[in-house]
């Protein structure tokens, strides 16, 4: 088994496992950087792939701890759609150059950035959704997750509105995710993206994602959580128009 040994690729690799384990100490939305960040240096579902089985252990751990407080309604409607969401994201990596994949990367990033700021003056979600909403919102979350591992917005458009009891939400987020990154599996062996190096490699970083954890739980407890947010979006920012610019580079003309 060999590891990737291009010293840019951990100094963008590094940060990015430290950001995912932040994410399950408590601070969830900083993983969104992840993915973005080491596409930057290789192929954006061959970055996806590369860290999917640090975020698969990470699931494991958290299932077990949610494995009775989740609420099945949401799941019954959500991974449905997330199916054809995965299904979808597949269909296209399939036929389309890294190019192409980077520049729908780099904007569904962008998208995501400015649906956190703009969120408040769009309409929600009711209380009690319909079914079919939960369909779809679960389809666009499968698709972002498997393109670009970030699946949590179109997800949480759908769950926040229902105001869940705490636990019961985080649990049912847990098993959710739990459920698309499993998913993912097929599709990237499928498409060529798991190799011998990527594991290896992955096998070296997991060791940062999981210090970087339990630095998060720590940190949760005593840093404006606020103040993260803030950075992983500029970062998300900047890291989008990046990406954008190098899948419009990379096109044909």
């Amino acid at each position: 088994m060999t590891v990737i040994t291009d010293p840019l690729f951990y100094v963008v690799a590094i940060p990015a496992v430290m950001f995912l384990g932040l994410s399950k100490g408590g601070f969830s939305s900083v993983g969104m950087v992840a993915t973005p960040l080491v596409a930057i240096v290789m192929g954006p579902l061959e970055a996806a792939a590369l860290l999917l089985p640090i975020i698969l252990i990470q699931d494991a751990v958290s299932v077990w701890v949610y494995r009775r407080t989740w609420d099945p309604w949401n799941l019954k409607v959500m991974i449905p759609g997330c199916v054809i969401g995965v299904g979808a994201a597949w269909l296209l990596a399939a036929y389309v150059s890294d190019g192409v994949i980077r520049l729908v990367v780099g904007l569904i990033a962008l998208g995501l950035v400015s649906y956190t700021f703009l969120r408040h003056r769009l309409p929600g979600e009711t209380a009690r959704p319909r079914a079919s909403h939960g369909v779809f919102w679960g389809a666009l979350s499968g698709f972002t997750t498997t393109l670009i591992q970030i699946g949590a917005p179109p997800y949480y458009a759908f769950v926040l509105p229902q105001r869940l009891e705490k636990m019961v939400y985080v649990g049912t987020t847990v098993m959710f995710f739990a459920a698309a990154n499993t998913m993912k599996i097929v599709p990237y062996f499928a498409l060529g993206q798991f190799s011998t190096q990527t594991l290896g490699t992955s096998l070296v970083l997991l060791p940062f994602a999981v210090a970087s954890n339990f630095v998060g739980l720590w940190l949760a407890r005593r840093t404006p959580t606020e103040l993260f947010y803030k950075i992983a979006y500029v970062l998300m920012f900047l890291i989008s128009l990046g990406l954008i610019w190098q899948g419009i580079a990379a096109l044909p003309g």
